[in-house]
């Protein structure tokens, strides 16, 4: 199996090696969650492994992308479930030069029931996450906000941040948001075989 479950209808990939390192996660529609189709967030690498678990779950309706790192093989998924790719206008370019249907969003907005892309600028131009209001919130932070190994999830500058004092300022502005679980989109390893970092009045911990 390449894929874990973290809640029923919430699963998480293997880390990608064609997106460095990068997890994906597919969230799956139901009647209790409200969501109109299922999404795959960031790109797992494309095997007929992963294809088939994916078939089974009932295919994607849509995929989103957290940032340009997370892009991988998605032409592949784009055209073999005939869908489109929903990523922040800034990076679009990327995307629209593989001839592949793109949508598009500024800042905030509402994608789904309950699922709400944020530009979060700093890890690159349009990086950006993924909130989702199903069990009591869950943040997809893609690399904005990543574990560190004690326990503690935050923003990391490495060699191809773009902006960090834009990305530090994009953190705060997360502060408010209601979500009780964080799913990076990098660095699970970190979070020592736990499936979330789990947000406790603001106290971040994996659990």
């Amino acid at each position: 199996m390449t894929t874990r479950e973290i809640f029923g209808d919430l699963l998480s990939f293997k880390p990608n090696r064609h997106t460095l390192g990068g997890t994906s996660y597919l969230l799956v529609a139901t009647a209790a969650n409200g969501l109109g189709c299922n999404w795959l967030v960031d790109c797992p690498a494309w095997s007929e492994v992963n294809r088939l678990q994916i078939e089974q779950a009932g295919g994607i309706g849509a995929v989103f992308v957290t940032h340009r790192g997370a892009i991988g093989e998605l032409e592949a998924f784009c055209r073999h479930f005939q869908v489109a790719a929903w990523i922040q206008e800034q990076e679009a370019y990327l995307l629209l030069a593989r001839e592949l249907t793109v949508h598009t969003f500024a800042e905030r907005t509402q994608l789904d029931t309950g699922l709400t892309a944020l530009w979060t600028p700093g890890h690159s131009p349009g990086s950006s996450c993924l909130l989702w209001q199903a069990h009591g919130g869950v943040l997809f932070s893609g690399r904005h906000l990543l574990p560190d190994g004690r326990g503690n999830v935050g923003p990391v500058q490495t060699a191809k941040t773009f902006h960090w004092p834009r990305q530090l300022a994009s953190a705060e502005r997360l502060g408010p948001l209601n979500y009780r679980h964080v799913c990076p989109g990098a660095a699970v390893g970190l979070l020592r075989g736990q499936s979330t970092i789990v947000v406790d009045e603001r106290e971040h911990r994996s659990v």
